[in-house]
């Protein structure tokens, strides 16, 4: 591991994940909250192994990053991996968080919005995610809205997922990312996709088809002095998808059984996860892992050909 102080932010970066910034080879950054906070031990290891396989296999180096010691680690180990894997009550560390969890110097795994935040201190200019957090239903009640929307606001990293999930008010999500004016661009597809369903039945604002006019939107964005990210949906494969109206149904289900249990809050998520997941029998776990290894090849491949492109304008 390569240590590099960042300001007053320690970053230790894998001697693999520095040599590719630093050449200018494409680099993409994952979550490690889908390692402590997804599938149980040892299958959350294995799978984390196999998403950045699919990053390689798209073209980039895969740099799953965390906290330790008081550290952003830029690029975990096989060894970091298996250690987070296998080390129970992990926190989740959002963008909130960062300072705190890093000042206590505890482990901590990164979401989405925090992701972003030591994304771009470390110079990686792509991210990939399963789905990311959104507007909630219900929202003009709870003002529930995902960090990760803010956080879009703020971070200069190109964002490939399979959109949001379907128990989101996606409709608002995408006209919160309007209000930000924050691009959504969906990769080969005419639709928003909603996680593990290839549409959420909402038409995505742009469709482009082509590796290098991604690439080139996406200098745009940042050379008009836009300091936000720059969001690239690709849906799950058919063949792995799981039927948005079978999806619906057990979220509405679930709603009117939530609001009858008193179920409120941050709680009300985990409950219409959980139903979903029991309404398709265990497959919306499947999906889940097939939504990660898709992502992250697409966006190996979206960040190699940037990596190109920047090569090709700059040398």
């Amino acid at each position: 591991m390569t240590p590099l102080l960042h300001d007053d932010i320690p970053l230790v970066f894998r001697a693999e994940v520095a040599d590719a910034i630093n050449e200018g080879r494409p680099v993409v950054a994952l979550e490690s909250n889908v390692i402590t906070h997804g599938l149980p031990y040892p299958d959350n290891a294995a799978t984390a192994r196999k998403v950045e396989e699919a990053v390689r296999a798209g073209g980039a180096v895969p740099a799953t990053l965390a906290i330790e010691g008081g550290e952003i680690v830029v690029g975990m180990t096989e060894a970091d991996i298996e250690r987070f894997a296998s080390t129970p009550g992990i926190p989740k560390v959002s963008s909130r968080d960062l300072p705190i969890v890093l000042a206590q110097g505890r482990m901590g795994a990164l979401t989405v919005a925090s992701c972003l935040v030591a994304a771009e201190l470390a110079g990686i200019r792509f991210f990939a995610s399963a789905g990311i957090g959104g507007v909630h239903r219900g929202a003009e009640r709870s003002m529930d809205i995902s960090s990760d929307l803010v956080q879009f606001t703020r971070s200069q990293v190109a964002v490939v997922c399979a959109g949001a999930k379907k128990i989101l008010d996606l409709g608002l999500t995408l006209e919160y990312l309007e209000t930000q004016c924050v691009p959504v661009v969906s990769y080969r597809s005419d639709d928003f996709p909603a996680f593990y369903c290839v549409s959420s039945g909402l038409r995505s604002p742009v469709r482009l088809d082509d590796d290098a006019v991604i690439a080139r939107a996406i200098e745009n964005h940042w050379g008009l002095g836009n300091n936000s990210s720059f969001l690239i949906t690709t849906p799950v494969r058919e063949a792995e998808a799981i039927d948005g109206d079978e999806v619906d149904a057990a979220i509405a289900e679930a709603i009117t059984a939530a609001e009858r249990d008193g179920i409120r809050g941050q709680a009300v998520t985990k409950y219409l996860m959980r139903a979903v997941d029991a309404a398709t029998g265990g497959r919306s776990a499947k999906a889940n892992m097939a939504v990660l290894i898709s992502t992250a090849e697409v966006g190996g491949r979206l960040a190699a050909a940037h990596a190109r492109y920047r090569k090709e304008v700059w040398g």
